[in-house]
């Protein structure tokens, strides 16, 4: 299932690429969804504790954030973090997808919401039979309230609008 739309959001589009989206906020959804995949990360490590690949993943994000590397080597980075999802169980599957997502938005912006969403399936597929449910909830809150202001109302937008493509993992 795709999480990105199939006509993109001009204000999730940088301005050099004819959008809306400034540097500073592209970085700022950047930020977000490294949080979002970092918070669920010890379910990945938990199963793979030597595989750092989705750590390194979030480390690229972030040193591209800081201007330190170049968007296709944060590109790249998001397919090598998902490479360690394979074959994995659910909850640490998910959290791998994460942190693949939050480095791609580095390319994309778009793919904040797929880190934040994968963070949430991470967090629901390890919850015990019955609280599946309370732990999306939870995930989904602490996150938001982690959404940094400047982009709060763009990314709760965005969330409405593509909670039903991101596998209702926004949903109220």
């Amino acid at each position: 299932m795709p999480i990105l739309p199939a006509e993109r959001d001009p204000q999730l589009i940088t301005v050099r690429r004819g959008g809306i989206l400034s540097d500073e906020h592209h970085r700022l959804l950047a930020e977000w969804a490294a949080l979002c995949a970092e918070h669920v990360l010890p379910r990945f490590e938990e199963v793979q504790p030597r595989d750092t690949r989705p750590r390194d993943a979030i480390g690229v994000g972030r040193a591209w954030i800081r201007g330190e590397v170049h968007m296709r080597d944060a590109h790249r980075a998001a397919f090598v973090a998902n490479a360690a999802a394979r074959g994995l169980p659910d909850a640490a599957k998910f959290a791998a997808l994460a942190a693949g997502q939050a480095v791609a938005v580095a390319h994309v912006a778009a793919h904040d919401l797929g880190a934040a969403a994968y963070a949430i399936r991470a967090a629901a597929a390890s919850a015990p039979e019955g609280e599946t449910e309370s732990a999306r909830v939870r995930e989904r809150d602490w996150q938001r309230e982690r959404i940094p202001a400047e982009v709060r109302d763009l990314v709760l937008d965005d969330q409405r609008r593509r909670s039903g493509i991101c596998w209702n993992a926004f949903d109220d």
